[in-house]
């Protein structure tokens, strides 16, 4: 077990005042592309990502469907790094989504969807990297190095930039008051207390994380962080998809965490977590909705498009917490890197 505070922890800690300097630093280049977006009316959305990137994209896509009504899709980078095909995009946007701007097929996506005639925004923590050269605008993170191999301030700094986008080009002013507030917001969250979860997780080497919506994106990243730094083969389900299968290896004491957040979707995770609680799942839940499995404290973001944002924070400290107590360094995964360049 690590004994001195890890950079995944500290980078944990960093993510309120990493959000505020982006909110303030990137607002022109924001405006910029919201403005081209409202400008260009695009019909269609499509995304370009992988690992936790793929999962900042999966939620930006409900964020999207649920503000806009426009559809979003996501790209294969395959189809233009190894099948080298280009898409018809020429009245899409397309969003790719890179920490480190230098992963080859993601590149090249980028740059087959723009020959193709989309408008094309990078996200992304490398200002200079290929992926902007690769775009027609680039919004910078302003995170900072970030140490740590399991990304969490860049994750959720790219979910940041993606609704920020969002509230500006939709003009819906509630979201754009929420993704102003998240430096407060995600403080509350930095503070909340899931450590009751540490020990009642041991001698278990699987479990199920639950979600919905936006939710579900936020559940398939807590579910690669349990692998990432705890070796737990955690596996992501909507609420609405566990009963089709799934749900036949929930044995008594098998565990499951629910993260519900405050929209409509809060009543199917929590009423699935209760179920499977009363079936003998050792479940938590991250809502105040009565039933048998136990809550856990949660942060609110007054918006239902950013609530689930903040569940996120609060489970990264406690996984990087589990990690070290099953005597495991969350920086430093066995077999993984921090940048990732597949073709």
């Amino acid at each position: 077990m690590t004994t001195n505070q890890t950079h995944m922890r500290r980078e944990v800690d960093e993510i309120p005042q990493v959000v505020s300097r982006f909110l303030t630093e990137s607002a022109p280049t924001l405006d910029a592309a919201a403005a081209r977006l409202r400008e260009t009316d695009p019909s269609v959305v499509v995304t370009v990502a992988r690992g936790s990137s793929d999962h900042a994209s999966a939620y930006l896509k409900y964020a999207v469907e649920l503000t806009l009504g426009l559809p979003v899709a996501s790209i294969g980078p395959s189809i233009a790094s190894i099948y080298g095909k280009d898409l018809r995009l020429s009245n899409a946007v397309a969003i790719a989504i890179s920490q480190s701007g230098k992963s080859p097929d993601i590149v090249g996506m980028a740059q087959s969807a723009r020959r193709s005639g989309a408008t094309t925004i990078a996200i992304t923590n490398t200002a200079g990297s290929p992926i902007a050269e690769a775009s027609d605008f680039t919004i910078d993170l302003h995170a900072g190095l970030e140490k740590s191999v399991a990304a969490t301030k860049s994750f959720v700094t790219s979910v940041v930039a993606g609704l920020a986008l969002l509230a500006r080009w939709s003009g819906d002013a509630d979201l754009a008051r929420a993704v102003a507030a998240l430096p407060e917001s995600l403080a509350k969250a930095v503070t909340c207390d899931w450590s009751e979860l540490i020990t009642a997780f041991d001698g278990h080497n699987a479990l199920y994380v639950l979600g919905r919506g936006p939710g579900f994106a936020i559940a398939n990243e807590a579910a690669l962080k349990f692998k990432e730094t705890c070796n737990i083969q955690a596996e992501s389900y909507s609420a609405a998809e566990v009963m089709h299968g799934p749900v036949a290896i929930v044995t008594p004491g098998y565990p499951v965490l629910g993260l519900a957040a405050r929209d409509a979707a809060e009543a199917s995770v929590a009423d699935m977590a209760h179920k499977l609680a009363g079936q003998g799942a050792l479940a938590f839940l991250t809502s105040d909705r009565p039933g048998a499995a136990k809550p856990l404290p949660f942060a609110t973001t007054g918006h239902p498009i950013t609530d689930p944002l903040a569940l996120i924070v609060s489970f990264y400290g406690f996984v990087e917490a589990l990690s070290r107590h099953r005597g495991l360094n969350p920086d430093v995964p066995p077999a993984l890197k921090k940048v990732t360049e597949t073709v």
